[in-house]
């Protein structure tokens, strides 16, 4: 069935562009279960037990559950469409590994949740009771490539870059319910439930958790069931789609956000049709966090930790909860957007993450990563880092905050040490002091937090683009010129980055003609250009524009008559063009080159007429010939 045909309780919204048949909707031939892959990897829930500490329940769990029941379908699947295919039952650990696959998924996420999950029982100084929401992040260890793999890379290829998926973590969204039972041995009721999925849509999965585990905690597991058969009637997660994603007697309507959407700008999901009277919930974002309201504590600093963040210096935020943390740091890393933050960040971090004796050892220079951490231990441990941030309980401001002035590490001994920045860091440039009388202002009028963090988006915006504006002009004159693209020449190569070259072109096209602050520019360029951000970026970058020398470089050969130039040419030398030709087609589908549909036609036409001007023999050959 297609996207067009679905339901608007599952669907893409008729009113927009559906995709082209050449576009996502071409790889949906998925197996029961495989829309629920593009959303999420598994479902766990965690409990604390007494003698294991947080463990992963099962396996009647859900985790078994779910894995059980994606290769068994799959299995069932794949047997209806194999004949004479024997397969072993799934359940017994055969051919799909219904059960060996559950424990197999129960023991990767087992490690990566203990002591994320029940952190009033774990890691943290929290003795807060109630309801808890946060996330964390973690490495995923090497496995097999999903199926749907070809399929997904085409969906994240139209995000924007700082929503596309690293490949190398999970990240894991959290409901941790804690309350008083005396029926209990320890005296508390203490569970979490996790969604693992490899998308940071933070937003969305923090209302999806707000709606299904209050309720799970009182109907259990059949509950979860169908909660999971929900998503897996869900379309998969295309950018720039109106989506209608049903869970659980409500309809949520979003759209995730693509990388032709003007930076700082979030289409507004509106109700037009009458199918929306159905709408329960409309989602203005689906992994934006509350700005304001996270650096709160310390926006005074908001311009200094900008440049921290973008500079991909090591940095701590000390918190006292896992949600303060995990939304502080989630906070930090968006304020350079649209740029991507290319280092490793883990919104809650604890003692039982694997990388904990690689962060805190005092053996090396801290590594580029922002942590977040609540457990008192960490300030001892983490005080020869450069950079700590340490905040109290994040409230919604009702008074204006006091300035905070910028302390000295030695001066940080415990997490009960007073909120504040720890730093000897003098920032580049220097301070703008109309965005922090502009907030103050805004507090003082009782201005909602929801705009404020608007006013601090659109602030950390103009100043990152400001700054990476003259680096996309610099870039962009590395690209050689089209007319010295040759069809019969491999591609021209990029000219090489010149940093002494960049840094001349700064004196009269530098970030002065956009933005209006004044300080050492040059030496934050010098800083940032030895950092992994940059790296990262100028990889993007070069990778972009390598491909697009490869479009042109297609478009170039599909205008020449290349039959008329085979004819004057050996045979052998035709068959190693064709062989190059069909090379560089399948390069352009495996790497989706940004070719026009009718250049790729148009080459695979001049194809088939140079072998069907060849020989029989060497058409036969040529015909049956992919790839090389």
């Amino acid at each position: 069935m297609s996207l067009r045909e679905r339901s608007p309780s599952g669907a893409v919204e008729a009113g927009e562009d559906a995709a082209a048949p050449d576009g996502p909707d071409r790889c949906l031939s998925l197996l029961p279960w495989d829309r629920f892959s593009t959303w999420l990897h598994c479902v766990c829930v965690v409990g604390f037990d007494l003698e294991l500490g947080q463990a992963v329940e099962g396996p009647a769990g859900i985790g078994h559950f779910l894995w059980c029941r994606r290769c068994t379908a799959a299995g069932e699947a794949r047997r209806r469409s194999e004949r004479n295919v024997i397969v072993q039952n799934p359940s017994k650990g055969g051919a799909c590994g219904g059960v060996a696959c559950a424990e197999r998924a129960g023991a990767r996420c087992a490690k990566a949740l203990a002591g994320h999950s029940c952190h009033g029982a774990g890691d943290s100084n929290s003795g807060c009771l109630g309801d808890t929401q946060f996330c964390f992040r973690f490495r995923r260890s090497p496995g097999r490539k999903v199926s749907l793999c070809c399929f997904l890379d085409q969906l994240d290829r139209d995000l924007p870059v700082y929503l596309k998926k690293d490949p190398a973590y999970y990240y894991g969204y959290v409901y941790f319910r804690q309350v008083r039972d005396k029926s209990l041995k320890r005296g508390y009721f203490q569970k979490s439930l996790v969604l693992i999925s490899k998308l940071p849509y933070v937003h969305l999965f923090r209302t999806i958790l707000k709606q299904i585990a209050p309720e799970y905690f009182e109907k259990s597991e059949a509950f979860l069931e169908a909660v999971c058969s929900d998503v897996d009637r869900w379309p998969p997660p295309i950018p720039g789609k109106i989506l209608h994603l049903p869970i659980m007697d409500i309809i949520m309507k979003l759209r995730i956000p693509t990388y032709r959407d003007k930076p700082g700008t979030t289409p507004i999901v509106q109700n037009m049709h009458q199918a929306d009277a159905q709408i329960s919930m409309a989602l203005p974002t689906v992994h934006e966090v509350d700005l304001f309201r996270c650096f709160c504590p310390v926006f005074f600093h908001i311009q200094m930790l900008w440049e921290l963040v973008l500079l991909g210096e090591p940095l701590v935020v000390m918190a006292p909860s896992p949600s303060e943390s995990s939304e502080t740091v989630l906070a930090l890393v968006s304020c350079i957007s649209p740029l991507k933050y290319c280092s490793d960040f883990r919104p809650y971090f604890t003692i039982h993450d694997s990388e904990f004796k690689e962060y805190t050892t005092r053996t090396q220079a801290p590594p580029s990563v922002i942590l977040g951490v609540t457990n008192p231990f960490f300030a001892k441990t983490l005080q020869h880092w450069p950079h700590i941030i340490r905040i109290g309980d994040i409230k919604l401001p009702g008074e204006v905050p006091k300035q905070v002035k910028v302390k000295k590490l030695k001066n940080l001994k415990t997490l009960d040490s007073k909120p504040g920045v720890y730093t000897s860091y003098k920032p580049y440039l220097n301070k703008d002091e109309e965005i922090v009388k502009q907030l103050q202002k805004g507090v003082q009028q009782k201005r909602p937090t929801e705009a404020q963090s608007v006013i601090l988006r659109r602030y950390f915006l103009e100043l990152t683009e400001s700054f990476i504006i003259p680096l996309e002009r610099y870039v962009a004159s590395l690209m050689p010129l089209q007319k010295c693209i040759s069809p019969w020449k491999s591609p021209p190569q990029l000219r090489q980055f010149s940093q002494d070259d960049f840094m001349k072109t700064l004196e009269k096209a530098g970030p002065q003609l956009t933005s209006g602050l004044k300080g050492d520019w040059i030496g934050l360029y010098r800083h940032f250009l030895k950092s992994p951000n940059f790296d990262g970026w100028f990889r993007s970058r070069q990778k972009e524009m390598t491909q697009k020398l490869e479009a042109l470089h297609l478009e170039a050969l599909c205008n020449e008559n290349l039959v008329f130039w085979s004819q004057k040419h050996t045979e052998v030398e035709t068959v190693d063009l064709v062989l190059k030709l069909k090379n560089k087609l399948l390069r352009a589908d495996r790497e989706q080159l940004p070719v026009k549909t009718d250049t790729l036609k148009k080459l695979q036409a001049h194809i088939n007429d140079i072998i069907l001007a060849l020989p029989d023999d060497l058409q036969d050959i040529l015909l049956k010939t992919g790839t090389t």
